[in-house]
């Protein structure tokens, strides 16, 4: 019997869990998150191992989701030195780069910024030919003084030839050593948007090379010899290659993998899935089995980007949230006392209420030591119990775009707070193993590809550019590790740019398949 390993850390607690080979779950638990995040995992793998007595030698497959990336660029730390080349002279010269970033950040990134002649129209053709001196002379100033370098080319979508060239001189001059984050492979139509993302993209490599090796060595130091997958925030996996270099496609995929687990464990396609944890509760839409996606550009510590990123809806609501009562009035969060729960919460022994405290008194769950909060008022704790409910129905009908009752799975370590029955809800699953729906999501995940272009589709071509789509986001899935027997395509739209002239439409194929053995 072989075995998978699901590791998700998180900011509170790192959740593992053991599959074998027909995904049930073998043994699942969480551990305390560690400062250097490669202890914590030790510990639980080597808790898990021990705990559900198997041979390590036995797991052939080992995935990681984790927020370290996300970290990275919220908390502005560790950081690469990164050198930022934006292909568009003269036309692309009105805005400068990191516009509108935050001035702490763009202290960080900002000091080795060019703008080169070239870049494309957005039907292709060029706008000027590529300086190709100017980015040599750019590579010979920057030897030594960056860790990695974004390129970002005008329109390079439709045409990524200045991003490979320039990559091309860059590898030439600066050899191996550097990372070169090209924005044709990171974000979406819309220029400074897709800058900001290859800029951010290129600042966490080094973060998550430090993760990844953080991971391997806390497996083999278990006797652990498996094949290492990283997760991303569509819910798939990528290889270790591929992660080191697309690290952005790791933001968020924590709440992504609570919703594949959730999917995985109430055997819902599509749902409402909402993760309650001891902060925040995420709702999120499963379509198809896979995480709606977010149409809008999204802010990432402060930076608008366009890559993708799942549709997350989260509101301050978790098992630590604290509760105040002045009065007649009663206010719930959004602060919480995290972590410190075994400490604080009056059930625990502390003088903070919570909403672990409220549930408790009411009898919805067994936790701490119930006596700790009999004397509180039941009319008020029924009061502040239906507010809680409510605040969940709303964020659940926020995530709607129908006014049909739909299935809510919740998971989480906090969803046992909630009843079994919700406004808006067709049926409210609770499924056992859903407080490490997280990792369950890691472990069970496939592999999948992802290409978005603009193509001129004429009536009589367009079958044949939408299979060369379709073909493009097959050979990116098997690039990042799927079985090339196994891949199939599981989204797929196509919308026209009333606003570019020559028939112009935007392409979006998305792509998945199995785990390649070899």
């Amino acid at each position: 019997m072989n075995y998978r390993l699901g590791i998700d850390v998180g900011g509170t607690n790192t959740d593992g869990v053991l599959l074998d080979e027909q995904m049930n779950v073998i043994h699942s638990l969480k551990t305390p998150t560690t400062e250097d995040v490669e202890t914590g995992i030790y510990n639980t793998i080597n808790q898990l191992v021990k705990e559900a007595n198997i041979d390590g030698e036995k797991i052939k497959f080992a995935m990681l989701g984790t927020t370290q990336c996300t970290n990275a660029i919220v908390e502005r730390k560790k950081l690469n030195r990164v050198a930022i080349i934006r292909i568009g002279a003269p036309a692309g010269t009105a805005i400068k780069p990191l516009a509108g970033v935050p001035d702490d950040l763009k202290n960080i990134l900002g000091n080795y910024m060019y703008i080169v002649e070239g870049g494309h129209e957005f039907n292709g053709d060029e706008i000027s030919i590529l300086n190709e001196d100017h980015i040599r002379t750019i590579a010979k100033e920057l030897e030594g003084n960056v860790d990695s370098i974004a390129v970002t080319s005008i329109f390079s979508p439709v045409n990524k030839t200045h991003e490979l060239r320039a990559a091309e001189i860059l590898r030439d001059v600066l050899g191996e050593d550097v990372s070169i984050s090209l924005s044709s492979e990171v974000g979406s139509i819309g220029l400074i948007e897709r800058e900001n993302a290859t800029i951010l993209n290129a600042s966490i490599i080094n973060v998550a090379r430090m993760t990844a090796e953080g991971f391997e060595k806390a497996l083999g130091n278990n006797g652990i010899d498996a094949k290492v997958f990283f997760c991303q925030n569509d819910g798939t996996l990528m290889s270790k290659e591929y992660t080191l270099k697309y690290p952005i496609l790791t933001v968020a995929c924590g709440p992504t993998n609570s919703l594949r687990g959730a999917s995985f464990l109430s055997d819902n396609k599509d749902a409402i899935i909402v993760d309650v944890g001891g902060t925040t509760s995420d709702v999120g839409v499963l379509v198809k089995g896979f995480p709606r996606q977010s149409s809008i550009a999204v802010e990432l510590g402060g930076v608008r980007t366009n890559f993708r990123m799942p549709d997350i809806n989260s509101i301050g609501l978790g098992g630590g949230t604290i509760i105040r009562v002045d009065g007649d009035s009663i206010t719930i969060g959004p602060d919480s006392v995290g972590h410190r729960l075994l400490e604080e919460a009056i059930v625990f022994g502390g003088s903070t209420l919570t909403t672990t405290d409220v549930a408790v008194a009411l009898g919805k769950m067994n936790l701490g030591n119930p006596d700790r909060v009999a004397h509180l008022d039941k009319e008020l704790l029924e009061a502040i119990y239906n507010q809680m409910v409510e605040m969940v129905e709303e964020a659940i009908d926020k995530v709607k775009t129908s006014g049909d009752d739909i299935p809510v799975v919740l998971v989480g370590g906090g969803s046992v707070l909630f009843p079994d029955k919700l406004k808006g809800a067709s049926k409210v699953y609770q499924p056992e193993n859903g407080g490490v729906a997280n990792a369950i999501g890691s472990a069970i995940s496939q592999i999948s590809g992802e290409i978005e272009k603009i193509f001129s589709i004429s009536k009589e071509n367009r079958e044949e550019i939408l299979n060369k789509a379709k073909q493009l986001a097959i050979t990116e899935t098997i690039k990042a590790g799927a079985d090339s027997e196994k891949v199939e395509i599981v989204d797929m739209e196509n919308v026209p740019l009333a606003y570019l002239p020559g028939n112009a439409t935007r392409v979006k194929v998305k792509a998945a398949g199995d785990l390649a053995i070899d």
